[in-house]
């Protein structure tokens, strides 16, 4: 066996030779942990890359017959090594490694390949775009069952009242409701507001600002009442849900729930849902009723009596407008709610999993109210309300 030239110039524990056959032998005797590695990682890089390969040269040893204890750091050299020499067509055996230590690098080794693989993965649109719509449609359907979930909780909660937590369910329509309340008919008086000046100045030019009371109480109380109700509810109290459990998911707290035999869905969902449904009317009727404010006042600024107004608006809007707005808040609540506590739940794991949940719960309720309000607006043409 030939020794390489200049051994002063290796590290402390590390030798290197070799033999007539051209198989270049590293030799570890020393441990190979953080403070060795930091050393010996450039000397043995170098000499794995500056000598493979070479003429008849098919074999790399890596020596650790010699060598101590071992730790992550070491286990990261001798896994970069055998990629740099793997990676020029070399072959490498590590004699002197311990069972446990092949076991961990056979590990690193799968992968690395796995990662390989899923780097130089190529997909055509056909299959991206197959998979997204699967995925897509997944997820519809996991909402779809959730949702009939939450409704079988409320159908049961109904028909057994004394398994409620009522004190839950008080404590989450006090968030859902009254904590709303302020920004709810805040935005309810602009609308009525905005809505009645811009269609007083158009309608001015032919006389027709009578009719502004007919549009605005019409318009508020079958569509925009219930739409931006459950819009806030989605924005404020939906993205609410989702990080409040979800936080519960990436603590851990929902997996020991579960293995005391207690239903996250029957402990955690059902009170919100049961809060949704029993303040979204009375939030509606609110907004309703600020937006009516709102657009009084423009009217009355213009010369126009409020008993004209109100009595034109009572005069239009008969008990079906009002019973559709609330068929629709209540299906747009339970929507809104079932999608949000089913975002938390679906929660992963790292830093900025919550902060996803929450923007899927907000994403997803804002679907599902576009799609029930589009469907809403078909069924009522065909029932003539």
């Amino acid at each position: 066996m030939q020794q390489v030239p200049n051994p002063d110039a290796l590290p402390e524990g590390l030798s290197v030779s070799e033999d007539a056959a051209g198989v270049l032998t590293l030799g570890f005797s020393c441990d190979l942990n953080s403070a060795t590695v930091a050393r010996l990682w450039e000397p043995v890089l170098r000499l794995v890359r500056g000598r493979v390969p070479g003429p008849g040269r098919v074999r790399v040893r890596l020596d650790l017959s010699g060598a101590g204890y071992i730790d992550g750091a070491g286990l990261a050299l001798l896994v970069k090594a055998r990629a740099e020499a793997e990676a020029q067509g070399a072959q490498v055996e590590m004699p002197g490694l311990s069972a446990s230590h092949a076991h961990l690098l056979g590990l690193a080794g799968d992968a690395e390949r796995e990662a390989a693989q899923t780097h130089v993965e190529r997909r055509g649109l056909k299959v991206l775009v197959g998979s997204g719509v699967g995925s897509m449609l997944a997820g519809m359907a996991e909402v779809v069952s959730f949702v009939g979930e939450c409704a079988l909780v409320v159908w049961e909660s109904l028909r057994h009242p004394e398994r409620v937590r009522w004190k839950d369910v008080l404590l989450a329509a006090m968030a859902v409701g009254v904590e709303s309340m302020p920004i709810l008919l805040l935005v309810g008086f602009l609308m009525g507001l905005i809505m009645s000046f811009q269609s007083v100045i158009t309608l001015q030019r032919f006389g027709g600002e009578i009719f502004v009371p007919n549009m605005l109480g019409l318009v508020m109380f079958r569509e925009m009442g219930p739409l931006v109700t459950a819009i806030l509810l989605a924005a404020r109290s939906g993205s609410a849900f989702a990080a409040e459990i979800g936080t519960m998911r990436v603590n851990e707290e929902l997996d020991a729930m579960t293995t005391m035999g207690i239903s996250p869905v029957r402990f955690l969902v059902g009170p919100r849902i049961l809060a949704s449904l029993a303040m979204v009317p009375f939030m509606t009727i609110f907004f309703n009723f600020a937006s009516l404010v709102g657009g009084a006042l423009v009217m009355v600024s213009i010369g126009f009596p409020l008993v004209t107004f109100t009595s034109r608006v009572f005069a239009n809007v008969t008990a079906n407008d009002l019973i559709g707005s609330l068929a629709k808040i209540l299906v747009f609540s339970l929507l809104v709610a079932g999608v949000s506590c089913l975002r938390g739940l679906r929660t992963g794991g790292g830093a900025s999993a919550v902060g996803r949940s929450t923007t899927s719960a907000v994403v997803s309720g804002l679907i599902l109210i576009t799609i029930a309000d589009g469907i809403f607006a078909v069924l009522f043409y065909y029932l003539k309300i």
